[in-house]
């Protein structure tokens, strides 16, 4: 008899995910939602067409935000994105490597063979826009998860149905 997998079998170590599709890309973002970065931890490197951001990923696969008494990890993360043609952003101050933006998501925009755009939205309307030659993201847990300093758990507004 094959059973579905329990979150309660998982490892409890370090993720180490890749997306090379839309539907992969969906478990990146929700796993990057809320991840908070200083400007100063993106590197763009043109030669190498790589992007990359060191995040504080807050734990979401932990389950433990939706506990009665929630325990709000993070743990820093690489977000590598390959094969990375153009990047522009918006509502970003350039030069200001103090300032702390926030990801709500990622999204993927298909172009042709393949190529398309990547988008990272932050809070604040401000936004990432990678063109890409093909998706290919890596998502890389590069610490061990440790107690947020706000010792809160996200929380969203969505608003009046």
């Amino acid at each position: 008899m094959v059973e579905d997998a329990r979150f309660e079998d998982a490892s409890p170590g370090a993720l180490r995910l890749q997306a090379m599709d839309a539907d992969d890309l969906r478990v990146i973002s929700a796993l990057i939602q809320d991840a908070v970065f200083p400007a100063a931890e993106m590197k763009w490197q043109p030669a190498q067409r790589r992007f990359g951001l060191l995040l504080n990923r807050f734990r979401w696969e932990d389950g433990a935000a939706n506990t009665a008494k929630p325990r709000a990890e993070r743990v820093q993360s690489l977000l590598i994105v390959d094969s990375v043609l153009s990047v522009t952003s918006s509502g970003i101050v350039r030069g200001d490597n103090d300032m702390v933006l926030s990801v709500l998501a990622a999204e993927f925009t298909p172009g042709d063979d393949g190529a398309g755009t990547l988008t990272l939205t932050l809070a604040g309307d401000g936004a990432i826009a990678l063109t890409v030659e093909c998706l290919d993201i890596s998502l890389k847990d590069v610490t061990k998860p440790y107690l947020a300093v706000s010792r809160k758990v996200p929380k969203h507004d969505l608003g009046e149905a």
